[in-house]
């Protein structure tokens, strides 16, 4: 199986690419996150003409993800219980079982800053997550959870450690919780890096994405028994250049697991 995630930066500004993208690197299961589109508007006959069926969660804002699979998909769940909101629960976490596989797509919030409101909820949605993910965890079923977690795991994860002292994406709380996920019976896939930079982000400022100033925040949880099964696991860097690109690029996982 090949299981892929890309946060997109809008799904329909980015259509002709993601079309072209599915169509060259063909996952058997794409998660996307940042849609930024009601389900209603999502452009599902582009891809569903490449032989996809869809999952969505958008509600039009900023925020907005989806499941895109040639493998099956069913009890497909939108959030999740118990998911806190600001002050409303957003469209941050999607799930739906694809080839055996419970598969989440999940864009966890930025957090802002320190000192905001959005970083203590982004610590509660973190901790509300964990909980959804240890019920199911309970049914004995696999589980890949997938998306721009908006955290970069470890100090090798960002361009240059002292860039972001005191800021969010690398406070000791948010690592902490990204663990607290990873001890669930879950392995962070660590993709083949480019010129020794791991990185799925980088800003739109000038030079940021050519001087390799990134992040790796888009990460691939699996079930250490899926993980075991690992092929290879890459960053499609080429889907981050050219004209009007994500400022994300996707993280491709492929595996020998089977149900």
């Amino acid at each position: 199986m090949r299981l892929a995630t890309w946060n997109v930066n809008s799904v329909v500004a980015r259509l002709p690419r993601l079309v072209g993208w599915l169509e060259t690197a063909r996952p058997d299961v794409l998660c996307l996150q940042e849609t930024k589109i009601a389900d209603g508007g999502f452009p599902r006959a582009e891809v569903e003409a490449l032989g996809y069926e869809l999952a969505l969660h958008g509600d039009g804002r900023w925020n907005g993800v989806a499941i895109v699979s040639k493998v099956g998909l069913i009890d497909v769940e939108r959030g999740f219980t118990g998911e806190p909101g600001f002050p409303d629960p957003e469209a941050r976490a999607l799930s739906a079982t694809c080839g055996g596989l419970r598969v989440w797509s999940v864009y966890v919030p930025n957090g802002r800053t320190l000192d905001n409101d959005h970083y203590q909820y982004k610590l509660r949605w973190l901790a509300a997550i964990k909980g959804a993910l240890t019920t199911g965890r309970d049914s004995g079923q696999a589980l890949a959870v997938c998306g721009d977690f908006n955290i970069a795991p470890t100090d090798a994860d960002v361009w240059d450690p002292a860039e972001f002292i005191g800021s969010t994406h690398v406070s000791a709380a948010e690592r902490e919780a990204l663990a607290a996920l990873v001890a669930l019976g879950l392995r962070d896939v660590q993709p083949r890096a480019f010129k020794g930079l791991p990185f799925t982000y980088w800003d739109y400022r000038a030079g940021m994405f050519h001087t390799g100033k990134g992040m790796r925040i888009d990460l691939v949880l699996l079930d250490e028994a899926v993980a075991a099964t690992v092929t290879d696991a890459y960053i499609d860097r080429d889907a981050r250049k050219g004209t009007g690109p994500s400022d994300h690029a996707p993280v491709v996982v492929d595996f020998n697991w089977s149900p």
